[in-house]
Parts: C-alpha cells; sequence; structure tokens
C-alpha cells in the first residue's frame, strides 16, 4: 500500500458537477491562513464517524458552497436538523 502525506480536501461546484481534490496539507497552508474555518468536534459525535455524521458533515459541506454560490440551492433537497437516533 502507498505510503501518502496527510491531505486536506478541497471540493469545488462548478454548476453542473463538483471536482474533488486531495492536496497535501502544506501545500495550501497559507492559502487557507485567512480563510472561513468551521471547527467540527469529533467529541461532539462522541469519535463515531458513522452514517449520521457523514450526513451533517455533507450539509454543512453542501450550505458553505450554496453562500457563495446561491444557483445550488436549486439542486438542494437536504434535512438541515440532525436526524434522531
Amino acid at each position: 500500500m502507498a505510503n501518502h502525506p496527510p491531505y486536506s480536501v478541497i471540493l469545488s461546484f462548478t454548476g453542473d458537477s463538483f471536482d474533488v481534490r486531495a492536496v497535501e496539507k502544506e501545500k495550501i497552508a497559507a492559502s487557507i491562513a485567512d480563510s472561513l474555518a468551521i471547527p467540527i468536534l469529533l467529541d461532539e459525535f462522541d469519535y463515531k464517524l458513522d452514517d449520521e455524521f457523514a450526513r451533517r458533515l455533507g450539509v454543512v459541506m453542501l450550505n458553505l458552497i450554496a453562500l457563495g454560490q446561491p444557483d445550488i440551492k436549486q439542486f438542494m433537497s437536504v434535512t438541515q436538523e440532525p436526524t434522531d437516533q
């Protein structure tokens, strides 16, 4: 198995598709220094990276994209609140 450096994932909406890239953290450090950061604390999820965590992470990502590219909202049909466990 290949040995990979730590990555950051960059998700971009291009109007009719998404572009997902894995970029070495050190290569983007300067670019993200003054950007909006939204911490997602694992202890709030009992350190469980399960389906609900993935759903909520996806909703946050879509909402952030929609702030700068509101046209994406016409395609969005997601539950904003946590689903009942």
